[in-house]
């Protein structure tokens, strides 16, 4: 459960802030903007390391809890492969956010 309210916590971070703040120096280009989105990129990537090790901490605390019994395999897999998705979507949206200051780059010199 815990799994759930950091995965929203990252998509506030990567999402709204650094997408959002990406999106705004796309459209005028300042150092201020530039220097905040710096932070905000490493938030990301901090907050999509937590949630994934939170991820997979609690799939592994579910297999232990049915170890030797034959789904065992099945729950660890399964939970973690979910515990894998906050970085998928943290580093999706960096990569959407990094274009558009590639854009605003372009468009400030």
């Amino acid at each position: 459960m815990i799994g759930i309210y950091l995965m929203g916590f990252v998509i506030l971070v990567a999402g709204v802030g650094g997408l959002g703040t990406a999106i705004s120096y796309a459209v005028r280009p300042t150092e201020r903007k530039l220097a905040l989105i710096r932070p905000l990129s490493m938030a990301s990537v901090f907050a999509a390391v937590c949630s994934s090790a939170a991820g997979f901490a609690a799939a592994l605390k579910g297999a232990a809890g049915q170890w030797g019994h034959p789904k065992c395999m099945e729950v660890m897999v399964a939970g973690l492969s979910e515990a894998l998705i906050p970085l998928f979507v943290a580093f999706a949206f960096l990569a959407v956010a990094w274009l558009l200051v590639a854009a605003g780059l372009r468009r400030q010199v």
